[in-house]
């Protein structure tokens, strides 16, 4: 792949400047549509015809629950899972580029529920710029993203250019829930050379990043009124002990990594291999917690909703069945427990963590792309959060490139993400898709 020439790295950074305006009013507009899982199809529907504006071949792909279930990347089906369909939209060359190679850029559009929205200073869907700063629920997480994609295609082709081997457009759903979306858009044989997914990583390449299971324990008690509480056993009290034996675990799970990992393997990844110098990686969250039905009455059921982060290379079967183990093991030394298993369920993510080795050709594109755009060199890390590029990464074997803007309070009050950077992050991503896929001009 020949190097972009200096001409043609101005002439794609004035064009991301020229469309910014625009650009962010089209992320304005995605964060305005809200939309929490399994709402989403509205906002695809507008993306679609996005795509099939600018003449992509645009699909929408649904959900397949018989062959996802099958495939041991897949999250658990449940009642909650989204039915919106996932969109994709196809960019084909007119004459394929001998050096150019084929490219997915992907984004996922569902986002986190906000939370009581009287502790946001501005409406979570608003889409509120001030000074630096883009307000709104999954404006930085990742809608912004989203837009940067489409918008860097677009400041190609206000150049007179576009790419001279294939782009798959992806906005997919699922992603912080199951990551199903984009395990069904592998499934249905979408393949590329290489995939960028801007995530907000903080202008930073993600080197490495856990994997991740959700599940759900729940204990059963004997209710009683409460003057007779000692007769009875309370449920909360119960699944509180099972937590705290949980907790056992992800200090067991921490521990497993660097020189106490040994050379321990699974498949080709070294368990722990690059968080050796991160203090707690794996964390296990009590995320919700529901149970009993009176205020006299002692509860008679508990449940709790977990997330648990596992290092790249631990399979996810391996995982669970250690956690339903340590249940298992806990409940026969516990004298109510004992006669009253707690029950597991798993109920969405079962995904395996994934590590990107240096070196590849994509990485040394995005780094001279990124070189241009910032003016600095791209700095890798790794991260304790899920990301859908394990899928490409895992089953695809191509080099997965997780690499967005700096942003702030993701999943929390008053996300925000960078005006600045996302046009920095813009420009990358459209100096990166010129030199990997290449450039023709655009047919009148």
């Amino acid at each position: 792949m020949p190097p972009l020439t200096p001409a043609q790295i101005t002439s794609i950074t004035q064009s991301v400047s020229d469309g910014f305006t625009d650009q962010l009013t089209y992320t304005q507009r995605l964060i305005q549509f809200g939309g929490q899982r399994g709402e989403e199809s509205a906002v695809q529907s507008f993306i679609s015809t996005q795509y099939e504006s600018r003449g992509y071949s645009t699909t929408n792909l649904e959900m397949d629950e018989s062959r996802l279930s099958s495939h041991p990347g897949a999250g658990i089906f449940s009642a909650t899972h989204s039915k919106a369909p996932i969109v994709i939209g196809i960019h084909e060359p007119t004459h394929q580029a001998q050096y150019g190679k084929s490219l997915i850029l992907n984004a996922h559009i569902d986002i986190v529920p906000t939370g009581p929205v009287d502790l946001w200073t501005h409406d979570p869907y608003s889409g509120l710029i001030e000074g630096d700063r883009l307000y709104g629920r999954g404006g930085a997480d990742m809608r912004a993203g989203s837009a940067a994609n489409l918008y860097a295609l677009d400041a190609l082709r206000r150049c007179g250019f576009q790419p001279a081997s294939r782009v798959i457009l992806e906005s997919v759903v699922e992603e912080e829930s199951t990551g199903n979306g984009t395990l069904m858009t592998h499934l249905a044989g979408y393949k590329a050379d290489a995939v960028l997914i801007p995530e907000p990583m903080d202008e930073k390449l993600v080197r490495a990043n856990v994997g991740v299971l959700w599940f759900e324990v729940e204990v059963r008690g004997v209710p009683v009124h409460v003057r007779e509480m000692g007769e009875g056993m309370n449920a909360i009290d119960a699944c509180w002990r099972v937590v705290g034996a949980l907790r056992e675990l992800e200090r067991e799970w921490n521990g497993r990594r660097g020189d106490d990992a040994g050379d321990v393997k699974v498949g080709d990844v070294k368990v722990g291999e690059y968080f050796e110098s991160e203090v707690h990686p794996l964390n296990l969250n009590i995320a919700m917690l529901n149970a009993g039905d009176w205020a006299s009455s002692v509860p008679s059921w508990c449940r709790v909703s977990c997330r648990f982060a596992t290092f790249p290379g631990t399979p996810a079967a391996s995982a669970a069945a250690e956690i339903e183990q340590k249940v298992a093991d806990f409940a026969s030394t516990d004298s109510f427990l004992s006669k009253n298993p707690p029950k597991v369920t798993w109920n969405g993510f079962f995904a395996e963590g994934y590590t990107l080795e240096p070196g590849s050709a994509a990485e040394q594109t995005l780094q001279r792309a990124h070189q241009h755009a910032t003016g600095k060199e791209l700095e890798s890390f790794v991260t304790a959060a899920y990301l859908d590029t394990r899928v490409h990464a895992l089953y695809d074997r191509v080099p997965a490139l997780c690499y967005g803007p700096i942003s702030s309070n993701i999943h929390g009050f008053d996300e925000w993400v960078s005006v600045k950077s996302l046009e920095r992050v813009t420009v990358a991503i459209a100096l990166f898709i010129a030199e990997w896929c290449g450039l023709e001009e655009i047919a009148n």
